[in-house]
């Protein structure tokens, strides 16, 4: 869980007094890079990391598949799973993925993010008829 202090009680000295904290699930953060990873030009889609898990995730409508989320001493390393559209340049969308997962939930949460770790599992080729 993600804990984060929340303030509380306004002291007469002017200080606030600290009651409580917020704590985010994993789940939740990936929810958000789910949602960021959607965004980023040439990818496809997430997918699971492995075909034994992937049997039970293809089964469910969840978007949080091919997401994973860890929190260690107050900073986040995510593992996302992707497949990438064939003919654009993977290193880039490898990138923007990065990039744009780090900023959505540094942004949302207010927490560093320690790695964000993109694995191309597939490419995607389309028609073009």
């Amino acid at each position: 869980m993600n804990n984060q202090d929340w303030e509380g009680e306004m002291m007469q000295n002017g200080t606030i007094q600290v009651r409580g904290k917020i704590e985010v699930s994993p789940t939740a953060i990936a929810s958000i890079v789910s949602e960021a990873v959607q965004t980023c030009y040439g990818v496809v889609g997430t997918v699971p990391k492995n075909f034994a898990s992937g049997i039970a995730e293809m089964l469910s409508s969840d978007r949080k598949r091919g997401v994973e989320v860890q929190v260690r001493d107050g900073k986040i390393t995510i593992d996302v799973y992707v497949v990438v559209e064939y003919g654009t340049r993977i290193a880039a969308v490898a990138q923007s993925v990065k990039h744009v997962v780090r900023y959505q939930v540094e942004k949302a949460l207010e927490m560093p993010v320690e790695a964000v770790n993109v694995h191309v599992q597939g490419l995607r080729i389309s028609n073009e008829d």
